[in-house]
C-alpha cells in the first residue's frame, strides 16, 4: 500500500494527476489519503465560492455563471476517484469513509445552494437574460442553474435553509449506510456445493461457481453467490429445488435479514426525509419534485405509460405460467410453481419452443468478441477507434484501459472497462467518469469507465456471457459513448448530464446493434473452434427474443410501480415493506414473480436519489429507443451513415444543451407512441 502523501491540492496524486493518458497514478494512492484531501479540497472549494459571491463587480456570465461552473476542480478530481472505489473495490477503510464523507459533501453542496449572495448574483443574471445575447446552450445552462438553486432552497427563510440542510445531510448517511448494507449481504452469503449437487448446471457455469468457491477459500467446491452472473443461471439451470429455493429466498431477502444490515428502518426515513424535503421547497410530493425537469413531468404522465404496460404484462405472464404448470406436471411435478421454480422451467418451455437454451449460445458470446463486437459498432456508426493500452494502473488489477480516437486518428479521451464480479464490488452493472468532457475554460477530454459483475472464469478459459450479459454490457457501452462523444461546452449539461428519462436512450438503443446479424455473422463465433453461429441458432435465438416478456416485464414494471407509489404520496408510509406488500396486491402481482428489485436492496432509489422516483425512466427511454432503431430499419441499413450523424448530432453528442424532445424531433422528425417498444417487447 503506498505510504500516506501531502495533502497539497497542486501536488497530491488524488487532485494532480500524473498517470499515463492524463489518469491519477493509482500507484501513489493509499486508501488513507483520501481523508485529508476531501478537507483541503472542500476549503479550497469554499473559497473559490466565497470569491465568487463576494465579487464586487456587478455579475456576469464570466464572472459568475462561468466561474462556478469551473470551481471545485480538486474536490471533483478526488471525489470521482473515492466514489469508483466506494462502489467498484470498497473495503472497510473505504466504507468508513464513505459513511463520513458522505454527509459532510451534502453540507457542502447545500451551503452553496442556499448561499444568498451567490443566488443573488444567478438570480440578476436570470432576470436579465432576454437582453444579454446568450447563445441557446449558455441560456440554458443559466436557467437550469438558477431553478436547481431555487429546488435546493434558495428561496427559503433561514429556519427552513437550516432545515433543508439537515434533511440532505442525513438523506446522505442513510444512502451510504443503504448501499453498504446491501454490498454486505451479497458479500457474506454463499451457498457451497459438492459435485452430487451440480445436476442439470452446464459447464460454464460450474466454471463460474468453482472460481467463486475458490475465491472464497473453498477450493474444490462450488459456490453460488448473489451476483446475477451466477444466481440467475443456477435458479435456471439446477435441477435442485430445494437449492434453487435457499438462493431465491437469498437473493430477494438482501437487504431485510434482520441485525445490523437490515434496511427497513432506512427505507422508512428515507420516504420521510424525502418528503419533507420536497414540501420544504414547495412540491406536494417527492414525485412532483423529482419529475419537475424530467420529460414526463407528472406521476399521472408515468402512470398513463405504466399502467396499459402492466395489464399487458401481467396476462402474458399468466398465460405463461399455465404453460409453466403444464410442464412440471408433465414432468410428475405437481407442486405450484414458485419463484424458485420459474427460471427453470421458463427455460425449458423456451426448449420446447423454439428448441435451443441459453446454454447453446454461452460459447458463441466470448466477453472478448462481445467487446469486439461494441467497438466495432461504434466504428462504424461514429467512427470511433479503440486501441488498448496494457500494463496502466487502476483501481484493480482486473481493469482495462483503452484510447478512444477520432476516425482522423486524433484522441477523444480514455475508456476504463472493469468486467468481473469480485466481494469488493457492489453488485449490477454502470457507467460513470473519472473526468467529463467539456470545452469551457481549458477543456476536460473524457475518462469514462464501465464497470460489470460478470462471473470470472478459470485461469486460463474465455468468460462467456449469456444474451442478457452482452446486452448489458451494449448498453452500458451506449453510456459510454454519450459521456466520450460529448460535445458541449458547458460542464454542467456535459455527455450524460440530462434528465433522467433521457439518458437511459443512448444505452438502449445501442442495445440493438448486439443483435443485428451482420454483428452477430462477424462477432458470435464458438470460443473453441472460432466458427461463426450457426444461422439456424441466430433465427432461433432472435425468434424467441421476446419469449420471456411477460416475466422480464412483471420484474421491471412492478419495480417501477412500486418505485412511484412510495413517492408520488404527500406523506411516506410508516411500513415501507407492508406499502411494498399491499401495492403488490392491489396490482394482483403474480405469486411467482417477484420484483426485479425489492424495496430492501433497491439501489437505484435508495442509495442515492438517482433513480428515485424515476426508475420508469428506463420504459419511457424505451419507447424512443424503439422508434429511434426504427428510424434506421426504415432506410434498410442499420448503419445508415446519414441517419448515424443525425443520431450522433443530436443524440450522442448533444448532452443536455437543449431540451430532449427538441433533440428527439431533430434526430427523427416526430415524437414516438408507445407502440413500437410494445412490439419491441412482445406485447403487442
Amino acid at each position: 500500500m503506498p505510504k500516506s502523501v501531502s495533502p497539497d491540492l497542486a501536488k497530491n496524486p488524488l487532485t494532480h494527476w500524473t498517470g499515463p493518458l492524463g489518469l491519477p497514478d493509482f500507484t501513489r494512492i493509499g486508501d488513507g489519503d483520501f481523508a485529508p484531501v476531501f478537507d483541503a479540497a472542500l476549503a479550497a472549494h469554499e473559497k473559490e465560492i466565497a470569491a465568487i459571491a463576494g465579487n464586487p463587480e456587478p455579475p456576469t456570465i464570466d464572472n459568475t455563471l462561468k466561474a462556478l461552473e469551473l470551481s471545485g476542480e480538486a474536490l471533483e478530481r478526488v471525489s470521482s476517484i473515492f466514489w469508483c472505489r466506494a462502489g467498484a473495490h470498497t473495503n472497510d477503510t473505504i466504507q468508513a469513509l464513505e459513511r463520513e464523507i458522505s454527509p459532510k459533501m451534502a453540507r457542502h453542496y447545500s451551503a452553496i445552494s442556499m448561499n444568498e449572495k451567490l443566488f443573488a448574483r444567478i438570480d440578476d443574471l436570470y432576470n436579465r437574460r432576454a437582453g444579454l445575447g446568450l447563445d441557446a446552450e449558455t441560456l440554458r445552462v443559466l436557467e437550469k442553474s438558477w431553478k436547481g438553486f431555487v429546488k435546493s432552497g434558495a428561496k427559503l427563510d433561514a429556519e427552513g435553509k437550516k432545515r433543508l440542510a439537515a434533511v440532505n445531510e442525513e438523506l446522505a448517511s442513510l444512502g451510504a449506510k443503504f448501499g453498504q448494507n446491501v454490498l454486505a449481504d451479497e458479500r457474506d452469503w454463499a451457498l457451497f456445493l459438492d459435485e452430487k449437487d451440480l445436476t442439470g448446471l452446464p459447464d460454464f457455469l460450474r466454471s463460474a461457481m468453482a472460481e467463486a468457491a475458490e475465491a472464497r477459500g473453498q477450493k474444490g467446491r462450488y459456490a453460488v453467490t448473489l451476483s446475477r452472473s451466477i444466481y440467475e443461471p443456477f435458479t435456471t439451470f439446477s435441477d435442485r429445488r430445494d437449492l434453487r429455493e435457499q438462493a431465491f429466498k437469498a437473493f430477494t431477502l438482501r437487504g431485510q435479514n434482520g441485525g445490523a444490515t437490515d434496511n427497513t428502518d432506512v427505507v422508512r426515513d428515507t420516504l420521510r426525509l424525502r418528503s419533507e424535503q420536497a414540501r420544504l421547497v414547495g412540491y406536494d410530493t417527492y414525485a412532483a419534485l423529482k419529475l419537475d425537469d424530467t420529460m414526463a413531468k407528472t406521476p399521472a404522465a408515468v402512470m398513463e405509460l405504466l399502467n396499459p404496460v402492466w395489464v399487458k404484462a401481467r396476462e402474458k405472464a399468466a398465460a405463461d405460467g399455465t404453460e409453466l404448470a403444464r410442464i412440471a406436471a408433465s414432468e410428475g411435478k405437481n407442486e405450484t410453481i414458485a419463484g424458485w421454480d420459474w427460471r427453470y422451467y421458463q427455460e425449458k418451455l423456451r426448449a420446447e419452443k423454439y428448441a435451443f437454451d441459453e446454454a447453446e449460445l454461452k460459447p458463441y458470446l466470448q466477453l472478448e468478441r462481445v467487446i469486439e463486437a461494441c467497438f466495432d459498432v461504434a466504428g462504424r456508426l461514429f467512427g470511433l477507434g479503440f486501441e488498448e493500452k496494457q500494463g496502466v494502473p487502476a483501481w484493480h488489477e482486473d481493469v482495462r484501459t483503452f484510447v478512444v480516437r477520432n476516425g482522423d486518428g486524433s484522441e477523444r479521451g480514455v475508456f476504463l472497462a472493469d468486467y468481473f464480479n469480485r466481494p469488493s464490488k457492489r453488485s449490477g452493472a454502470w457507467m460513470s467518469a473519472l473526468q467529463s468532457g467539456y470545452k469551457l475554460g481549458k477543456g476536460s477530454k473524457p475518462i469514462i469507465y464501465n464497470i460489470m459483475n460478470f462471473a470470472k472464469p478459470p485461469a486460463g478459459q474465455p468468460a462467456l456471457l449469456s444474451v442478457d450479459e452482452a446486452r448489458t454490457l451494449f448498453h452500458e457501452f451506449g453510456h459510454a459513448l454519450h459521456g466520450m462523444l460529448t460535445e458541449a461546452t458547458w460542464p454542467s449539461i456535459s455527455g450524460t448530464s440530462v434528465s433522467r428519462d433521457f439518458v437511459e436512450l443512448p444505452s438502449q438503443l445501442y442495445e440493438h446493434w448486439l443483435t443485428v446479424p451482420a454483428v452477430l455473422e462477424k462477432h458470435a463465433r464458438h470460443h473453441r473452434t472460432g466458427e461463426p453461429m450457426p444461422k439456424a441458432l441466430i433465427d432461433k435465438m432472435l425468434a424467441a427474443r421476446n419469449f420471456a416478456a411477460g416475466f422480464n416485464t412483471v420484474e421491471f414494471t412492478s419495480s417501477a410501480l412500486v418505485d412511484m407509489a412510495y413517492h408520488a404520496r404527500p406523506a411516506a408510509p410508516d411500513d415501507p415493506l407492508a406499502f411494498e406488500a399491499e401495492t403488490l396486491e392491489g396490482l394482483d402481482m403474480p405469486d411467482a414473480i417477484a420484483m426485479r428489485h425489492r424495496t430492501p436492496h433497491f439501489l437505484h432509489v435508495f442509495a442515492g436519489d438517482g433513480y428515485a422516483a424515476g426508475y420508469y425512466s428506463y420504459m419511457w427511454s424505451e419507447v424512443l429507443d424503439a422508434d429511434a432503431f426504427q428510424a434506421f430499419e426504415e432506410t434498410g441499413d442499420p448503419f445508415n451513415p446519414q441517419m448515424a450523424e443525425r443520431l450522433r448530432r443530436n443524440i450522442y453528442s448533444a448532452g443536455g444543451s437543449r431540451d430532449p424532445e427538441e433533440l428527439y424531433l431533430a434526430f427523427r422528425g416526430r415524437m414516438p407512441s408507445p407502440e413500437a417498444m410494445m412490439a419491441k417487447r412482445g406485447l403487442a
